[in-house]
């Protein structure tokens, strides 16, 4: 909501290039909020002893919230399951935030649109 309010106000004033620099800058906090999310997985497996090795963590939680699963499974019998439990946030988390994603492209091809004296900004 905070995007599209400035970009409407951007919008309004005709100043096309904030629209793109609040495209990007919310792109690059969705990215950093994604990383975050992997770090406090991995924060919280190493806190309960299910991986030693920082690292080794941050590579599994990252494996499993990004559902690419690069790297094995290594946590103890008994904890399987929070494999599920990691990649089902992560799968939610990013589907959600691509959906918000793809409906700012409108607001970025209106702005493109416009700059380049395009009479209907919804034209390709």
């Amino acid at each position: 909501m905070r995007f599209e309010k400035f970009t409407n106000q951007n919008l309004k004033k005709k100043q096309y290039d904030w629209v793109f620099f609040h495209f990007y800058l919310s792109f690059l906090f969705i990215a950093i909020i994604h990383l975050i999310e992997i770090v406090i997985w991995a924060v919280y497996i190493t806190q309960i002893g299910l991986i030693d090795s920082g690292i080794q963590a941050l590579m599994f939680a990252g494996s499993c919230y990004t559902t690419v699963g690069f790297v094995p499974d290594v946590l103890p019998a008994g904890w399987k399951s929070l494999a599920f439990f990691i990649s089902f946030s992560g799968l939610f988390s990013i589907a959600w935030t691509t959906s918000g994603m793809i409906g700012m492209t409108s607001s970025y091809k209106a702005a493109w649109n416009l700059k380049h004296h395009q009479n209907d900004p919804t034209a390709s």
